[in-house]
């Protein structure tokens, strides 16, 4: 089931196989045996692509429910015990991994050495999909995600910083109103800082000439640097991305703009009260780095 789960997540028996660390001819004979024992195609072959078949689709489903019980069955061994051990699988969005997760991951090993954490760093709704399907124990994100199946514990809150080109740094820095006359670099649809960066100009959309998109914040800096236009980024990724850019970093006025991180987890989640741990330790390593990076302002 575990293969079978895996290629229905790739839809590519190479890529399947790799994530389960076995050969491809080994995973194609799981799943070959797997349909011969339930004496139903699953899998439609091609050279280049795997499609499911529609009983398939509906085995997936099926199998990702069992295969989440059988890991809560692990959880729940792993709950009965004081502080954690064994797997963590934690998610990160893209705009806080980079900048917190070097000094996360080490808190938590030295908190938990017995521990094996595993990063995965994606967009938000990648996350919460991973999260519901039990391939993920945590993620850090903006919060919320109104997800009622869900726990929500916030972490902190970070301002968002104007990146101009080097000679702006004199001018006055722009409202909401002012910056929907620029030409406003963002990064591209999924990323939740986007969508929040939109929402502090009041923009639901933009002409492509005034809205231009990125991958990451570094390309966004790189791209003011150029003198392409201006940008927004969380104030936890301005040493890191200013430090190789010609760009002015400025604050906002009242209200300035900000967002809440903070840790989520099913609620069904035996691992709950270690997980709460977690959020703890993760909540004084943040405080510090950021105290850190003020001190070097």
């Amino acid at each position: 089931m575990r293969y079978f789960e895996a290629l229905a997540q790739h839809r590519h028996f190479g890529r399947a196989a790799e994530a389960c660390a076995v050969s491809q001819p080994a995973l194609s004979v799981q799943i070959k045996e797997l349909e011969e024992v339930l004496g139903v195609q699953l899998v439609e072959r091609a050279a280049r692509q795997v499609r499911l078949t529609s009983f398939g689709e509906d085995l997936a489903d099926r199998v990702r429910g069992i295969l989440r019980s059988v890991d809560e069955l692990g959880e729940l061994a792993r709950a009965s015990r004081e502080g954690l051990a064994g797997r963590l699988r934690l998610g990160v969005i893209p705009t806080i991994a980079p900048y917190l997760l070097p000094a996360i991951v080490g808190s938590l090993t030295r908190q938990y050495p017995e521990a094996d954490i595993r990063v995965r760093e994606t967009v938000t709704p990648k996350l919460l999909e991973e999260l519901g399907e039990g391939r993920l124990d945590t993620a850090i994100v903006a919060l919320p995600v109104s997800e009622p199946s869900f726990e929500e514990v916030a972490l902190f809150s970070e301002d968002f910083v104007l990146v101009r080109p080097g000679e702006d740094s004199g001018k006055p820095v722009p409202g909401p109103d002012g910056l929907r006359e620029m030409r406003l670099l963002l990064l591209e649809e999924g990323h939740c800082f986007r969508d929040q960066a939109l929402s502090f100009c009041n923009m639901q959309s933009a002409a492509p000439r005034e809205l231009l998109d990125g991958s990451s914040l570094s390309t966004l800096v790189q791209m003011v640097s150029a003198g392409i236009g201006v940008t927004l980024i969380p104030e936890m990724a301005v040493p890191v991305e200013t430090r190789s850019a010609v760009v002015s970093v400025a604050r906002f006025g009242d209200p300035q703009p900000s967002r809440t991180i903070g840790m989520i987890w099913r609620r069904s989640n035996p691992l709950a009260r270690q997980l709460m741990q977690v959020a703890s330790v993760v909540q004084d390593t943040a405080k510090d780095l950021r105290h850190r990076l003020a001190a070097q302002a």
